[in-house]
């Protein structure tokens, strides 16, 4: 704040009159507004997943061997597979568990059809991180093994 010395009319000779400085004011509230400006972008919660368009010629399914990984896959009916053994979903956490016990790496990796009931997906996918598996790969693409 800025007070100002004046003898003008209505003023004690020597006194002071009160006069407001706005401008540090101003300069802080123009600071802070840039601040803000700038870290609101960063505070969204979410990120955007680019998907790969879908191959048009089909492949054929290879054999799986007990090299290759462990898919999970859900279809466009709901239906859960290990590999390619159907699973009900009330035992998908214990099947997962007993696959995933004979094996060092506790990699699984997850494939849901485009048109699968997103709960479906979910729930599969929480019954396999309860069945074990530290490490769950997402596929973007459909496997080969399906």
């Amino acid at each position: 704040m800025a007070f100002e010395v004046s003898s003008g009319r209505g003023a004690k000779k020597g006194r002071g009159r009160p006069d407001m400085n706005v401008t540090p004011l101003v300069d802080v509230v123009l600071v802070l507004l840039i601040i803000f400006m700038v870290i609101t972008p960063m505070l969204a919660k979410q990120f955007w997943v680019h998907v790969p368009e879908a191959p048009e010629a089909e492949q054929a399914p290879r054999p799986s061997s007990p090299d290759e990984g462990v898919v999970v896959t859900v279809d466009v009916e709901g239906v859960v597979r290990i590999n390619r053994d159907v699973v009900p979903l009330d035992q998908l956490e214990a099947r997962v568990r007993r696959v995933l016990a004979a094996r060092a790496d506790r990699t699984l990796f997850f494939d849901a059809a485009d048109d699968a009931p997103y709960g479906r997906a979910v729930q599969a996918l929480d019954a396999c991180r309860g069945g074990g598996a530290t490490t769950i790969a997402v596929a973007t693409a459909p496997l080969a093994s399906r």
